[in-house]
């Protein structure tokens, strides 16, 4: 999985946003205190982050892991997204509609059209056993350059006519929907991620810069419903730029995310639950930390 570099012009950084400067006139244990009461109240989403140490995508999960760590999400939220839906992440929507869960579902596409083939039909099949709530097609495959938007728009189509009681959308940065009409337009809502640290924003205006990406994805929907599918801030790595990974940074960014998300009644699912080790291959030693529990499944913060 790769994520976005790009940066649509209009943000501009101006002086101390007051909720950063509130936030850090707190002492450590108030900080600390407030993201356990936030955590404990309950978010509205969760990535699930299914690998365990020494797993990848592309190799078969256990029932038992997911049952596992889901458990751990339960008392925290009431939605979890998954990515995929084969090599054992079909059991994801099973087991946590068992465990009382709402699902976005998403079908892991590339550019191997048997495989996007096998996800696209197994995404149906579960949303057409009353598993799935909503339905991706596809997470950043515009991004990544896997395939054409007019491929893309073909296979949401085809995934719309087959399941016609089921939202379906289509996860990507959020500037592929301000740049991409039709995409909207295809979706029955609009599925977007939004990263501050991968455009370079200092800590302090990462709030304020968030916001203004998801205010430009709900200009581009049209009055179509947005949730924003990713957001969050490493622990641990090297920085970029002007961004830069810590432990307090990390659960500052949580903390801010979440009253804000609360306050204005957006849906949010947080990136990620757990830390997970294979993601250094693709994004560096930062990729590894942006769980809001390690790798094995211990809280961090």
């Amino acid at each position: 999985m790769s994520y976005p570099t790009h940066k649509l012009r209009g943000f501009t950084a101006s002086g101390v946003p007051e909720q950063f400067t509130a936030l850090r006139r707190m002492s450590a244990a108030e900080r600390a205190s407030l993201f356990h009461r936030i955590l404990a109240e309950g978010v509205h989403g969760f990535c699930f982050s299914l690998y365990e140490e020494g797993q990848k995508p592309g190799g078969q999960v256990s029932e038992d892991q997911i049952r596992r760590r889901l458990a751990i999400l339960r008392p925290h939220t009431n939605w979890i997204r998954s990515f995929s839906c084969t090599e054992g992440n079909e059991w994801i929507p099973l087991i946590a509609r068992d465990m009382g869960f709402e699902t976005l579902v998403g079908a892991w596409l590339g550019s191997d059209p048997d495989k996007n083939r096998e996800e696209l039909a197994a995404l149906v099949r579960l949303a057409r056993q009353g598993l799935v709530d909503i339905a991706a097609v596809g997470n950043e495959v515009l991004y990544r350059d896997d395939l054409s938007e007019a491929q893309l728009l073909r296979h949401i189509k085809e995934v719309k006519a087959q399941i016609p009681d089921t939202p379906v959308g289509y996860v990507d940065a959020y500037y592929e929907f301000v740049e991409r009409p039709a995409l909207v337009q295809a979706c029955d809502l609009v599925l977007c991620n939004c990263y501050p640290y991968w455009e370079d924003t200092a800590f302090e205006h990462a709030l304020a810069h968030m916001q203004y990406m998801h205010r430009l994805a709900v200009e581009a929907a049209d009055g179509k419903p947005v949730i924003i599918t990713e957001t969050g801030w490493p622990s641990q790595g090297e920085g970029k730029d002007a961004a830069r990974p810590s432990a307090d940074n990390a659960m500052d960014y949580f903390i801010l995310t979440q009253l804000w998300a609360r306050a204005a009644q957006i849906e949010t699912f947080y990136f990620s639950s757990f830390d997970e080790a294979w993601k250094v291959d693709a994004e560096g030693d930062v990729g590894a930390y942006w769980g809001i529990w390690d790798c094995k499944g211990a809280l961090k913060y």
